[in-house]
């Protein structure tokens, strides 16, 4: 069975929380995972005003959605993290970087935007997986 390729190409900065390139190959599903913030189930937030909390709580929400759809953390190819602007990046990235780390680690794009869709939310995560099945 074919995998996903993650590929780091010489000539482009060699990062262990990034990959540059990822092949998908056919046969795959893909799952698409909206963005996630830092809500309960009943929709509250949690970690006001808490980058690293709210950071790790998206990451749990990412988590139980790409389980929904047969997925796992290591199944994601590609994530979107949204950041507030003036947040502290590294607070929010070490929040949740063991929980990403890999030797093929996904695709991430991340960008810092005036506010969320939530109010007092500071980050939102989503994601691309593909699970051979």
């Amino acid at each position: 069975m074919a995998s996903i390729q993650r590929i780091r190409p010489q000539g482009l900065v060699s990062s262990p929380a990034f990959s540059h390139v990822a092949i998908v190959p056919p046969g795959a599903t893909t799952i698409y995972v909206g963005g996630q913030n830092a809500v309960d189930a009943d929709g509250a937030l949690v970690g006001e005003d808490d980058v690293a909390v709210q950071s790790a709580r998206a990451l749990e929400n990412a988590r139980t959605a790409l389980a929904a759809g047969g997925a796992t953390l290591g199944d994601v190819v590609q994530w979107t993290v949204l950041f507030v602007d003036g947040v502290d990046l590294a607070a929010a990235y070490g929040a949740i970087a063991s929980e990403l780390a890999s030797d093929e680690p996904a695709l991430v794009t991340g960008a810092r935007v005036a506010a969320l869709g939530v109010p007092g939310a500071l980050v939102e995560i989503s994601a691309v997986a593909a699970v051979m099945r």
